[in-house]
């Protein structure tokens, strides 16, 4: 069973949710809260599996909310909820560690397989979105140089991975390309990971920008 926790501060769109994602047999809404502090609060009582967070609330934003949830132990899956998929706010979200987001506007049919996805640690992320995003995080020089710095731990083997991160592949699409097995690449996300010091795959994707290996520009 998949335990999720909705934040959102319209409490249609928390109903919505909640009737969604409760008719899918593998899936559980434990909680919903109106804004950041209270989905924290909710977290740390339900221990779920995902949250939907909403990043423009009054009071305690989903900014700051999904800030506070990577620092808890063995934080759960965040996924902004957002109405733009350029909104600058994404990108924030990104950094702070939700490991990726929904566009208010999924059609209904998608949105349980895409809490799956989330659960089971993928990236909720379409690669045109990915790219878009993770290319307008990319730009100045002193960001540029720590985030190269940062990879100088990783073996040329996994600075290939990492920049096809960048490029919003899932793991299969790495393993085509590179001709490894999935688990073999699934093995050198967990590793490079820990290295470079990211919460997820979506985080390594930006650090990916940052130092210029997407656009050829390390």
């Amino acid at each position: 069973m998949i335990r999720v926790v909705v934040v959102d501060d319209e409490p249609m769109v928390c109903a919505h949710l909640r009737m969604i994602l409760g008719a899918a047999a593998d899936l559980e809404v434990v909680a919903q809260a109106q804004d950041g502090a209270e989905g924290v609060e909710a977290v740390v009582r339900h221990r779920p599996d995902v949250v939907l967070m909403d990043l423009r609330m009054p009071g305690v934003d989903g900014l700051t909310a999904i800030e506070r949830i990577a620092t808890l132990p063995a934080p759960p899956v965040v996924v902004a909820l957002t109405t733009f998929d350029a909104d600058s706010y994404v990108l924030r979200a990104l950094r702070g560690g939700a490991a990726g987001f929904l566009l208010k506007s999924t059609p209904l049919r998608d949105l349980v397989a895409l809490v799956r996805v989330a659960a089971a640690g993928h990236t909720v992320l379409s690669p045109v979105a990915a790219a878009r995003l993770l290319a307008a995080s990319a730009g100045g020089k002193q960001r540029g140089d720590d985030a190269r710095a940062r990879l100088r731990v990783l073996t040329e083997r996994e600075v290939e991975v990492l920049t096809r991160l960048g490029r919003g592949l899932s793991n299969a699409d790495i393993a085509r390309e590179l001709h490894l097995s999935e688990a073999t690449v699934k093995s050198y996300v967990s590793r490079m990971l820990v290295k470079v010091d990211c919460r997820n795959r979506t985080q390594a994707g930006l650090l990916a920008h940052e130092a210029g290996l997407v656009s050829g520009e390390a």
